[in-house]
């Protein structure tokens, strides 16, 4: 990927960076608080080559995120769907991503086929406790010192039946981009999207 395929949206004056990548279902990723969608690139360029479509949303420009709020963020991808033209998808993201996933979820119910969350935040506000009915898989590394494994450990234990937890042995916080092979075989064989 090169930064030309990197796009703005902007919606009523938000300046919203996304990427989108391939044909087939679609996979929403979201990287952490502040960080640039090609922040993901490593693990969508993977997934990409199972037939899959990737949309990558990151954060408002011009640090403007700075004041935005989870409901907001989670619009914003809502929006960035909209504009694609996705009706539904798997929404997942990275540590502060995973929290915006999770909100989209909940406010927008009808819009999310299944969260994805890589690194799991703990203590999350209420706006994205997990969404009644909705699958969650949980990847993380099992040497994440930031989100430790015993975060996605405590999610299961609340949600059992609903939330699926896969620990990949050796991995650190950063476990998307050094082990995306590896990461994005879990989230194939999970989807089942053959």
């Amino acid at each position: 990927m090169t930064d030309t395929d990197r796009h703005i949206f902007e919606p009523d004056g938000r300046a919203i960076p996304y990427v989108d990548e391939g044909a087939g279902p679609a996979l929403v990723l979201i990287p952490g608080k502040g960080i640039d969608p090609v922040h993901l690139g490593t693990l969508a360029h993977v997934i990409l080559e199972e037939d899959f479509r990737i949309v990558r949303v990151g954060s408002r420009h011009s640090g403007a995120d700075e004041g935005t709020t989870l409901l907001e963020a989670a619009q914003d991808v809502v929006d960035v769907m909209d504009h694609l033209g996705i009706a539904d998808a798997w929404v997942g993201g990275h540590a502060f991503g995973g929290t915006i996933a999770r909100a989209v979820a909940r406010a927008h119910h009808d819009r999310v086929n299944g969260v994805l969350l890589l690194a799991v935040e703990a203590d999350v506000p209420a706006e994205a406790e997990l969404a009644p009915d909705i699958p969650v898989l949980v990847l993380q590394g099992g040497d994440d010192e930031v989100t430790p494994p015993a975060n996605g450990e405590a999610l299961r234990e609340s949600a059992p039946g609903l939330v699926s937890v896969v620990t990949i042995d050796g991995a650190g916080h950063l476990f998307a981009a050094t082990h995306a092979g590896e990461t994005a075989a879990v989230i194939e064989d999970y989807l089942d999207w053959d």
